[in-house]
């Protein structure tokens, strides 16, 4: 209450303040029958009681008139609530104040919605009135709680570990590869700036400075379209050190999140487990495995390569053909024969992956097209390679080995998306299990030329140790000395060690990734003057608190979010600017042809 003319908040008094004076200020959340009110700020809730006698006739007028949402000071005397009163769910539930004095310091006219969390509201509309959404106790609790973390991260890294807080600059030029960047029309005629993806490259060139550790709270905008856990601006923890190695990095992401991570939400237990891409790829079918429950994907070619099943031995023909199969639990009871077509249908539609399924009767056999072709003994073996039970479904899938994988990987999350819809429980969404997933491939071939490459993560990444003679040989098999941090089964993080080699940061530019390396002449500059071995790391930090609070969307953790168009609701923008406005920064909008127009052409 300091700096303030209260002399309390809505939600800190107690029976110990029974007969004080208090002033109270806050918003009405609920007004009974001019006879009570409950009060409302930042910390909760408050009763307050409507005096009744006719010296205070003015007071109670003016309260039992106010709409709700209206901003009052009260100020009364803390009273105890009668026997039997008092709310064991409010922690100001034992008293109430009666007030004495009154003031509206601002009425509220009709409201598009009620305030109250259980209230359903369309997200365009809380868009539209965001100012209205953050007085709910969920926003409220959720943005101060990322206060809470971010500021205990800055302790740990700049108090205890000795990094420099340093701000980049969000007008840079455009980065070769990678996401769409905004561009910022300068009064240069033809010459544009670029958003930032990141700082990438301004943490490189501090390291280069000699700062040798360096952490900001980062704004990053890409220009691609928003999804639940996306948005076209977003903060991450961004980190850089110098003269470090992989696990360094890691052991201080660590200590990081175990240092600022809320006691409300357990402890966090180091080290965080690793595995491989392939490892991740090969037992869950993606490279952000959540490992809050089972179902791995089984690979069973090695015990159908005996059979004479045409379609296996087809997959099995192939360089990188496989069979592999997940069993989903108690599949008969709670999927539909609906859902079983749905999973298949997805399989089909999303990677082109036909699904056969298998299920497991109560007398212990098995029903599938399989059976036809396979004895009792290898029916008897498959049940114990898939460690099957009574009403256990199988999904097998047989072809190349990373589609097969990515379809059962994605089978693998859908079906206990709906084994939890039916009432069984798979993930405990109070637990979280965090992740490194390391050595993943430096290049991936281009999904519109797969004769060509393009860099998993960014141009600026290691190659590792080992693989270094690969980068000049076969660049397609080289591993990278990038590292994710997942959490949950979404990534939350990733880094590397970076290049600090200009000839080899060069090549890759040039010969590998067919990149213009003018655009990076000023990095590639930097590093022939000296520069240190380094690396770094990303948190995303919206999506990690949207996990730590369980919330649906980024969009809750941030307070004024961008819609799933990447629309501000709120504002009416991106907007129209006038002819006028533009000439300065020499740009014309080329309007798109109405129907006639087009007609005529």
């Amino acid at each position: 209450n300091s700096f303030v003319t209260r002399t309390n908040t809505c939600g800190e008094l107690r029976s110990a303040h029974v007969g004080q004076e208090v002033t109270l200020y806050g918003w009405i959340q609920y007004q009974r029958q001019g006879l009570f009110l409950v009060l409302r700020d930042f910390q909760g809730l408050t009763q307050i009681i409507i005096p009744q006698d006719e010296a205070h006739s003015h007071v109670k007028k003016l309260l039992s008139d106010a709409p709700v949402e209206s901003v009052v000071r009260v100020t009364g005397i803390v009273s105890p609530r009668p026997p039997g009163q008092e709310n064991l769910k409010m922690p100001t539930g034992d008293i109430e104040v009666k007030a004495e004095t009154a003031e509206i310091l601002n009425s509220c006219k009709k409201l598009p919605f009620e305030i109250k969390d259980f209230i359903k509201k369309s997200e365009a509309l809380r868009m539209q009135y965001r100012y209205l959404d953050l007085r709910s106790f969920q926003l409220q609790y959720n943005l101060r709680l990322r206060s809470q973390i971010v500021m205990r991260m800055r302790e740990y890294l700049c108090n205890l570990h000795g990094f420099v807080d340093v701000e980049t600059p969000t007008l840079f030029k455009r980065t070769p590869g990678g996401a769409k960047e905004f561009l910022v029309p300068s009064r240069e005629a033809g010459k544009f700036y670029s958003l930032p993806q990141s700082p990438q490259q301004f943490k490189q060139l501090l390291m280069v400075g000699g700062l040798d550790r360096y952490f900001q709270v980062a704004r990053c905008y890409r220009d691609e379209g928003s999804r639940p856990d996306r948005q076209p601006e977003f903060t991450q923890i961004d980190i850089e050190m110098s003269f470090v190695d992989q696990a360094g990095i890691q052991r201080l992401i660590e200590g990081l999140l175990q240092y600022s991570w809320p006691e409300e939400r357990g402890s966090v237990t180091t080290p965080f487990p690793s595995m491989t891409y392939e490892e991740a790829l090969a037992d869950y079918g993606t490279d952000k495995p959540d490992t809050r429950f089972g179902m791995k994907i089984v690979d069973i070619g090695d015990f159908l390569r005996r059979s004479d099943i045409k379609f296996v031995q087809n997959a099995l023909s192939y360089p990188r053909g496989t069979v592999k199969a997940i069993c989903v639990p108690q599949g008969v009871r709670y999927l539909k024969n609906k859902d079983l077509e749905s999973l298949k249908e997805s399989a089909k539609s999303q990677f082109n992956q036909e699904v056969m399924e298998i299920v497991c009767r109560p007398d212990g056999s098995l029903k599938s097209l399989l059976t036809k072709v396979l004895g009792v003994k290898q029916q008897s073996e498959l049940i114990h390679a898939l460690n099957m039970q009574v009403d256990d479904v199988v999904l097998l899938a047989a072809g190349e080995h990373k589609q097969v994988c990515s379809a059962l990987g994605s089978l693998r999350l859908e079906s206990a998306d709906l084994l939890e819809a039916a009432g069984l429980v798979l993930r405990d969404p109070t637990t979280f299990h965090f992740l490194w997933v390391v050595d993943f491939p430096l290049f991936l071939p281009k999904k519109e030329n797969p004769t060509e490459l393009e860099s998993a993560h960014h141009p600026f990444t290691a190659p590792h140790p080992s693989d270094t003679s690969l980068l000049y040989s076969d660049p397609s098999k080289v591993r990278s000395q990038h590292y994710d941090l997942v959490l949950n089964g979404s990534e939350v993080g990733g880094g590397s060690i970076r290049i600090h080699n200009a000839e080899q940061q060069r090549f890759v530019l040039e010969k590998v990734l067919k990149e213009d390396s003018g655009l990076l002449s000023h990095l590639l500059e930097a590093l022939e003057f000296g520069a240190p071995p380094h690396g770094g790391i990303a948190l995303g930090l919206d999506r990690l608190i949207s996990l730590i609070v369980d919330a649906p969307s980024i969009r809750d953790v941030i307070a004024f979010p961008k819609s799933f168009r990447g629309r501000d609701l709120m504002g009416n923008a991106p907007d129209y600017v006038t002819s006028e406005e533009l000439e300065p920064y020499h740009v014309q909008v080329s309007w798109p042809l109405t129907e006639q127009e087009a007609k005529k052409n």
